[in-house]
């Protein structure tokens, strides 16, 4: 539908063929996803500068903070050092076992043909490290040292740790789980995690192919490069997840594109949309420590103030806030 639209235009022009270099002097948007060619990969690196463009995801799933069974779980740091940056989910051998036999058992996503996926050792999926021996992931990313349990007053056997995704705190990241485990055997699997008995996941984990960049070390939230303001990105390319996700960034590079040929500053869609969210979220500096491409998903939204409710409740009141702030916008913001 978005090329027959743009075919319709008096004024575009499709030209298929191989772009290998990033035109000089030229207002240009870069969306060129995934598949971005070789040479066309040096190009946007040697603009880039530094080891800002990635060529393969390994993303780690992200649960909704409200999901998490508190009472099991517990705040610590490795040996109390700092602040309790991490909530823990303590195992049992019994409970650690029965976990590993799952992970080797769970049904894996096959590689997409234009895939070669080597996995680097700093960044295996929690199945291979699982296959590698029974005691690897409780040494591993699983290891349970310096982290006494306030609730026994001993050491778990084993450890799965959750870091916050966001400054708000409504999502949490399973700390070293990035996995090719189907969906539907990620959530089975990881709900055996005492404390993620019922939890909703944001954000599944995966390692595939995908070239993207840094996004919030390079872009203002106008998706323009911070030192080359002619230059956009837009698409799977700026870490985001999903096509709608990407047609969206499509949009906003678009209309950002155009304001800046006119001369006009463009304002991006508030946090409390969705399409805004997710532009914050991809250029804000919070994310830089650990990006990771995102979709979209209730828990990137600015919070709404803090009270108890149902998960549907919540998310009309997320649905009609954002609505209510992105006809605003439409109407009255998109241009200054």
């Amino acid at each position: 539908k978005v090329e027959e639209s743009l075919l319709q235009q008096n004024n575009f022009e499709l030209s298929r063929a191989e772009i290998t270099r990033i035109p000089a002097e030229a207002l240009t948007i870069i969306a060129t996803g995934p598949l971005t060619s070789d040479l066309l990969a040096q190009s946007i690196h040697q603009i880039l500068g530094g080891s800002y463009l990635y060529f393969y995801d390994a993303i780690a799933p992200i649960v909704d903070a409200g999901s998490i069974n508190m009472e099991k779980v517990y705040w610590a740091s490795r040996y109390d050092k700092g602040t309790p940056d991490y909530l823990n989910c303590p195992l049992s051998e019994e409970e650690y076992k029965r976990f590993r036999q799952e992970l080797l058992a769970g049904e894996k996503v096959a590689a997409k043909s234009f895939e070669d996926v080597k996995h680097f050792e700093g960044c295996l999926p929690i199945e291979v490290m699982a296959a590698r021996g029974e005691d690897t992931l409780a040494f591993g990313p699983m290891k349970p040292v310096g982290l006494i349990n306030p609730h026994t007053g001993t050491r778990p056997y084993a450890v799965v740790q959750l870091r916050r995704e966001n400054a708000s705190g409504t999502l949490f990241n399973l700390v070293g789980f990035q996995t090719k485990l189907t969906w539907s055997s990620q959530e089975r699997i990881f709900r055996m995690i005492p404390g993620l008995e019922n939890a909703q996941f944001a954000r599944m984990g995966s390692i595939h192919r995908n070239t993207y960049i840094h996004s919030p070390s390079l872009l203002q939230p106008t998706l323009q490069l911070k030192h080359h303001p002619d230059i956009f990105f837009a698409g799977q390319i700026t870490g985001v997840e999903g096509y709608m996700e990407s047609t969206a960034m499509g949009l906003m590079a678009g209309l950002s594109a155009a304001s800046y040929l006119e001369g006009k500053s463009f304002q991006p869609p508030p946090a409390e949309t969705a399409i805004g969210a997710l532009l914050s979220y991809i250029t804000s500096p919070e994310s830089a420590d650990n990006f990771q491409p995102m979709n979209i998903n209730f828990g990137i939204l600015s919070p709404l103030a803090a009270r108890k409710m149902k998960k549907r409740e919540k998310h009309i009141l997320y649905s009609k806030r954002a609505l209510d702030i992105l006809s605003d916008w439409m109407q009255n913001k998109v241009f200054r």
